[in-house]
């Protein structure tokens, strides 16, 4: 991957069209991630909307150890998506490169502990869920709020309910029949429909990518994902690193 365009992609300096970018590639990886998590845990952990509905309907019939199940799996996503804000406002204050890469390499790291390590997690409970479902749920909170946060709430890329409502009212407004010039004109966003649109198709391309790799190898399909998140994040943080060097070193 070229370094500019890396750097353009995760670097703490901003514009619409990286985020648009970064968020159709970190859509892809997110809809692999869930596919191929669905076929190794038997759940979909970005589906928070589906977790908690099931949660209601478990304490409603008195299962209340699938209820804790939930909870364990809506908790670890939320510890996601504040270990992201965390990770996001201490660079800031230290004014690094690597603002939004440091979370994108901590996924990274998750999702290759994950590959390397699924069959023995899936094996290891944590409040009734295992240890497999609560790491995806995490991660998915914590790229969530990654794109969340750097396209300040114009991007979301595990949230595909939003994304296709958001569709359906583009399309809506295209389709409006302004009948009198004396109204204000309803017309459609076309570049939100096409960025919308984007990243439908790469959350399915994603799954579709997913769901083959992790039938076809196992855990260890992840491992491409993780290496393609390291790639989109060493650049900022290298160059962190350097200037660290650069600061201490005497003379400089």
């Amino acid at each position: 991957m070229p370094i500019n365009y890396a750097r353009r992609l995760t670097g703490q300096r901003r514009a619409a069209a990286g985020n648009r970018q970064l968020g159709m590639m970190l859509a892809f990886v997110v809809g692999a991630a869930n596919a191929g998590g669905f076929l190794a845990v038997r759940q979909y952990t970005s589906h928070m909307t589906g977790i908690v509905s099931a949660m209601a309907d478990d304490v409603a019939i008195g299962a209340f150890d699938l209820a804790l199940a939930g909870a364990a799996a809506l908790v670890s996503f939320i510890a996601g998506a504040a270990c992201c804000a965390i990770m996001v406002n201490f660079a800031r204050r230290r004014q690094l490169h690597s603002t939004y890469a440091l979370p994108l390499l901590l996924e990274a790291l998750l999702l290759l502990s994950f590959g390397l390590l699924g069959r023995r997690l899936a094996d290891v409970d944590i409040l009734l869920v295992s240890a497999a479902v609560t790491l995806l749920c995490f991660m998915m909170g914590l790229q969530n709020a990654v794109i969340t946060k750097l396209s300040n709430a114009e991007i979301r890329t595990t949230h595909i309910t939003g994304i296709v409502t958001d569709i359906g009212i583009e399309l809506g407004k295209a389709m409006y029949w302004n009948r009198t010039a004396t109204q204000p004109r309803v017309s459609a966003n076309r570049d939100r429909l096409r960025l919308l649109a984007g990243l439908a198709a790469c959350f399915f391309g994603g799954g579709l990518a997913g769901a083959v790799g992790f039938t076809r190898l196992g855990y260890i399909a992840t491992v491409p994902l993780a290496l393609l998140l390291v790639a989109l994040a060493i650049v900022p943080i290298v160059d962190d690193v350097r200037h660290a060097v650069t600061a201490a070193t005497p003379g400089s």
